[in-house]
C-alpha cells in the first residue's frame, strides 16, 4: 500500500530550519557566544545572521501566522542559542532533530543501548506519530493555575523546568492585536512564575518594522510595556523585542534554489509504506529573502544579548556549579580572556 502524503507547511518548515541549524553549527559545534568588550563587561553576542535566515523561511513558504511557521522560526533560534550558551543538546527543545520534544533521560537511554537495541528504540522514537509523555512536537507545562505550551524550554525530570521562554510574533494590524498579546503574555508569566519561581521566565516579541512608519504611537507604546514587563517581581526576568525589516515584494521563486521536491518511501510495517513528498537538503541559504534585524531601533532593555545573558545567567545563578559544566566554562573562557 503506497499513501501519497503531502508535507504541511510546518513539516516544509523544519526541514529548512534544520538545514541553515547545521550550516550554522555543523556536527553541533557552536562558536562562544560571550565577549568581553571594555573594561571587562562580558556580554552576550547573538548570531544575527543565522535568525536572519530563519525568518526568510516563512517568506519563502509564504506561511501565513495560522500555520505557526512565523512564531517558530524564533523559537528555532533561540533555542540553537542556548546550545550555543553550552547548555545540553537534549535538554533544549525544540531540539534540532525529530521528535523535537524528547526527555533527556530518554535520549541518554538511547545512547547507553548497544546497537541494535538502539535502532529498534531509534526507529519507534522517530516515526510520525508521538508517544504520550515521551515525544512531542511541542510542550505543556502547568503553571499556578493552568497548562501553557511553551515554546523554547530546559528541563529534566530530575531538575523540573529551568528555563520557559515564551515567544509572540506580529507583523500586521498592530493597534487591533497588540493589546490583546500583551494582556496574554503577561497572564501567562504570572501562571508559570507562580509554580516554577526557580525557573528563568522570559518573553520575545518579533514584530515587523513597518509598525514604526504605519502606528509610531503604538510601536511607542509596545516597547514601553514590553520593557516594564521585565521589570515586574512576579513577570518575566528579561523580554526582548526583534525588529523584523523585510518587503512585501519578495518574489519567493526568484529567491531560493535547491528545493525540488522529491519522494521518499518510508516503510511503516511489513505490509505497507507511505509515500510522502519532501524537500531536498540542498538549499543555498544565501539566497532565502532576505530579513534584516533592526537592533538599532529597539531600546537596549530589549536587545536580544541582553536578554540571552539575563535567561543564561540566571539559570546558571539558581543551580549547582556541578550543573551545566559547559555552558559554565563558556562564560569563564570569555572572561578569562584578555
Amino acid at each position: 500500500l503506497q499513501v501519497a502524503a503531502e508535507l504541511n507547511a510546518k513539516e516544509k518548515a523544519w526541514a529548512l530550519f534544520d538545514r541553515i541549524v547545521a550550516h550554522a553549527a555543523p556536527e553541533n559545534s557552536h562558536r562562544n557566544p560571550w565577549v568581553q568588550q571594555h573594561e571587562g563587561i562580558l556580554c552576550y553576542e547573538p548570531d544575527v545572521d543565522t535568525l536572519s535566515r530563519l525568518l526568510g523561511v516563512p517568506l519563502y513558504l509564504n506561511a501565513e501566522s495560522r500555520t505557526g511557521v512565523p512564531a517558530l522560526a524564533l523559537d528555532v533560534w533561540l533555542s540553537y542559542e542556548l546550545r550555543r550558551a553550552g547548555f545540553d543538546y537534549d535538554a533544549v527543545w525544540p531540539r534540532p532533530i525529530h521528535p523535537r520534544i524528547l526527555p533527556k533521560p530518554i535520549a541518554s537511554l538511547l545512547k547507553a543501548l548497544p546497537a541494535k537495541e538502539r535502532a529498534q528504540l531509534h526507529d519507534r522514537l522517530t516515526r510520525n506519530s508521538a508517544i504520550t509523555g515521551v515525544t512531542s512536537s511541542n510542550a505543556s507545562i502547568l503553571g499556578k493555575n493552568y497548562l501553557k505550551q511553551v515554546d523554547v524550554i530546559m528541563t529534566d525530570w530530575a531538575t523540573g523546568p529551568e528555563l520557559l521562554i515564551s515567544t509572540k510574533r506580529m507583523d500586521s494590524s498592530y493597534g487591533k492585536n497588540a493589546p490583546n498579546r500583551i494582556e496574554e503574555s503577561y497572564g501567562d508569566a504570572k501562571n508559570l512564575r507562580l509554580r516554577h519561581p526557580l525557573a528563568a521566565v522570559g518573553f520575545v516579541f518579533g514584530l515587523r518594522s513597518d509598525i514604526l512608519q504605519e502606528e509610531p504611537d503604538t510601536a511607542e507604546w509596545l516597547m514601553d510595556l514590553l520593557i516594564k514587563l521585565g521589570r515586574e517581581e512576579d513577570a518575566y526576568h528579561a523580554t526582548c523585542l526583534i525588529m523584523m525589516e523585510y518587503s512585501d515584494a519578495v518574489n519567493v521563486n526568484s529567491h531560493a534554489e535547491g528545493l525540488e521536491p522529491r519522494t521518499v518511501t518510508k516503510p511503516v510495517t511489513a505490509e505497507e509504506a507511505v509515500t510522502v513528498s519532501a524537500f531536498d537538503a540542498d538549499l543555498n541559504i544565501e539566497a532565502l529573502p532576505p530579513v534584516k534585524i533592526l537592533s538599532d531601533k529597539v531600546p537596549p532593555e530589549l536587545s536580544p544579548g541582553r536578554f540571552l545573558s539575563e535567561m543564561v545567567t540566571r539559570v546558571l545563578d539558581t543551580t549547582p556549579v556541578t550543573m551545566h559544566r559547559e555552558a559554565r566554562r563558556r562564560r569563564r573562557e570569555a572572561a578569562n580572556s584578555r
